[in-house]
């Protein structure tokens, strides 16, 4: 089986996780049960929030700061630091191999550069956030190519098996203009699967119908109701921000 086989695969897997439950699921269940997340407060000490939106002080941003905030809510001396990708200077996977080379495999990509540090540091944490805005369907390209680097060390070609350097907890969110009745959609696509295969089922965070710019006005934008979009805000985003802290509480109390 080779790597376009193997995400074939991923994606095709990754839509019946939507419609199963684990249990139904032999294969995971067994990768769940094998690699379980039994922590106890005492036992997370490090959280890594990774924004891969390119806006500092936008929707994506301001989510992950809100379960940054819910995090440190919870007591404890626990660390809480978000990275952002676009300040970072690095490239998705370079298909090295180093990470497969025999009695020197390695589960943290090899390549160096501006996200070796970034992953590593990954590897020892005890929780991991994941935030993006969704562009054309997708994550941004930043996060995919960070996800490329994070998750093909920890992809076996004599087994297949997905094996990451330390279990922790994880949550995606996700920011998009579309709306839970009408958007196009892949979140972190075949990603989601390999971060189940290796941590486990991620816990999900979606922001519908978000605001694109502060000022419509500005812009030519009128395809949207900006009266639309800020019933909208006023309606959920507060529920969203408050979903994102209290998912922030919920992990560093795990």
């Amino acid at each position: 089986m080779n790597r376009r086989n193997f995400l074939k695969q991923s994606i095709s897997a990754l839509g019946s996780l939507a419609t199963i439950s684990l249990l139904e699921d032999p294969l995971l269940a067994y990768d769940m049960n094998k690699t379980g997340n039994n922590k106890t407060q005492q036992d997370m000490k490090k959280i890594i929030i990774i924004d891969g939106g390119p806006r500092r002080n936008m929707n994506t941003a301001q989510m992950l700061q809100k379960f940054a905030e819910g995090a440190k809510s919870a007591g404890g001396h626990i660390e809480v630091k978000t990275i952002r990708l676009y300040d970072l200077d690095y490239k998705g996977c370079m298909s090295c191999m180093a990470c497969k080379l025999k009695d020197r495999e390695s589960n943290v990509c090899r390549f160096k550069d501006g996200l070796t540090p970034v992953l590593e540091e990954i590897s020892t944490a005890d929780g991991l956030v994941l935030g993006s805005p969704i562009y054309f369907g997708e994550v941004t390209g930043q996060m995919r190519a960070f996800l490329e680097r994070l998750s093909f060390p920890w992809l076996s070609y004599n087994d297949y098996s997905m094996t990451a350097p330390k279990q922790m907890p994880v949550v995606l969110i996700e920011t998009m203009n579309g709306t839970p009745e009408r958007n196009n959609s892949n979140g972190f696509g075949s990603m989601e699967y390999c971060i189940t295969r290796a941590l486990g089922q991620p816990q999900r965070i979606v922001a519908y119908n978000t605001y694109q710019v502060k000022d419509y006005s500005r812009y030519e934008l009128s395809g949207f109701s900006e009266e639309g979009k800020r019933q909208w805000r006023d309606a959920h985003w507060e529920e969203d921000l408050q979903k994102a802290f209290d998912a922030g509480r919920q992990m560093a109390s795990e």
